[in-house]
């Protein structure tokens, strides 16, 4: 269904524009948020008012948070969790947990969705991007690390990991490699093996036909002797 959108949608567009939807989603989130309304003839004349409106809100809100999002822009935070050997945790750090992370360290109040991120589940290094607005989205840095140990482990161990599947990744490439090379080892021999069976059965006619050629040769030398011996044979022949 065509609905007229009122407000900024994130991901789906901005104050004043048509879109198509999902008719559950108009009905039961657009709508019931105040966000957008049918795109009935009589809304669609109200579209540009509602575009103007929007830019001056959406222009007044970004200068309102810029500053606080170049201090957002690549902060660092921390969470302690127990994991597995493995760097599994036993559980996750999800949205909500950043959220409130992220709204203490600015002072600002930070809602579950505006984090864009599923749930991190490993130790190591993630990136996070906060929705400030639609417009003003920053990255924040996230170390996952375990308890008792400092942020700095879970980066070493991040790294000790990611060498450990590029040695494998290597492994399996050499071995692919070295298999390919048999492989067109053993092409080789076959077509070499075929030649010299395709040389061997051809071996007698091509003897043949280099005895027809030198025949052919000494007929060519020889004319005089044949004429010579056509001569005595009439003269036998009048005697």
């Amino acid at each position: 269904m065509k609905i007229l959108l009122l407000e900024d949608v994130y991901k789906l567009g901005r104050a004043g524009e048509v879109k198509k939807v999902a008719p559950g989603y108009a009905r039961n989130y657009l709508m019931p948020q105040g966000l957008a309304v049918l795109a009935t003839p009589g809304a669609i004349k109200q579209a540009g008012r509602i575009r103007k409106e929007g830019e001056k809100k959406r222009a007044r809100i970004n200068e309102e948070m810029s500053g606080v999002a170049e201090q957002l822009d690549g902060q660092l935070f921390t969470f302690a969790v127990k994991a597995s050997e493995t760097g599994r945790l036993y559980g996750s750090v999800n949205t909500q947990m950043l959220a409130e992370a992220v709204g203490e360290e600015i002072g600002v109040e930070i809602e579950a969705k505006q984090i864009e991120s599923q749930p991190l589940r490993e130790i190591g290094l993630h990136n996070v991007s906060v929705r400030l607005t639609v417009d003003l989205i920053p990255e924040v840095e996230v170390i996952v690390h375990r308890e008792g140990e400092p942020p700095e482990s879970a980066l070493e161990e991040e790294e000790q990991e990611a060498l450990k599947a590029q040695e494998a990744l290597e492994e399996i490439s050499g071995e692919v490699e070295g298999e390919a090379e048999e492989e067109e080892g053993e092409t080789e021999e076959t077509e070499a093996e075929g030649e010299e069976i395709d040389s061997e059965e051809a071996g007698p006619d091509q003897e043949d036909m280099e005895a027809k050629e030198e025949e052919a040769e000494l007929d060519q030398e020889n004319p005089e002797d044949e004429e010579v011996e056509e001569v005595e044979s009439e003269e036998e022949v009048a005697e």
